[in-house]
């Protein structure tokens, strides 16, 4: 399964999406975008993983959920992640994270993300059956 993702401007902060053939494919695709935001993923060697789960009343929210437990597992392990295999059971989310610790000189963080918004939320199916998940985080 392939998940995709792309950033798109939004004011000072930056908008992430992710998309993906199924939803678990567009929120891995999110967590990438994420990650792109601070770092190169495809920097990020996938030495260790990392479990992760959030729960949320709607895939929207579950959106915010997710992207911020992410956030939480950067600041709280001091690691990147490279790569994200997710699995959505109604409101419940459980996900593997590889990745490893920060390495300021390989890495180059370019800024730290502090958290995901409310701001153009949006979680769908598109007509072609591609499921899309975005919203703007707060650098």
């Amino acid at each position: 399964m392939s998940a995709a993702w792309e950033h798109f401007s939004h004011g000072a902060d930056i908008g992430v999406r992710g998309r993906g053939p199924t939803l678990e494919a567009a929120f891995a695709g999110a967590g990438l975008a994420l990650i792109a935001v601070i770092a190169d993923p495809a920097a990020v060697a996938a030495r260790e993983a990392v479990a992760l789960r959030c729960e949320a009343p709607d895939r929207e929210l579950l959106l915010v959920a997710w992207l911020n437990e992410i956030v939480f597992a950067i600041a709280s392990r001091r690691m990147l992640f490279g790569r994200f295999e997710v699995a959505v059971d109604g409101n419940l989310l459980r996900a593997t994270a590889w990745g490893e610790p920060i390495d300021v000189a390989r890495h180059r963080p370019a800024v730290e993300v502090k958290g995901a918004t409310m701001t153009a939320l949006r979680v769908a199916r598109g007509d072609d059956g591609t499921w899309t998940a975005e919203t703007v985080v707060d650098v």
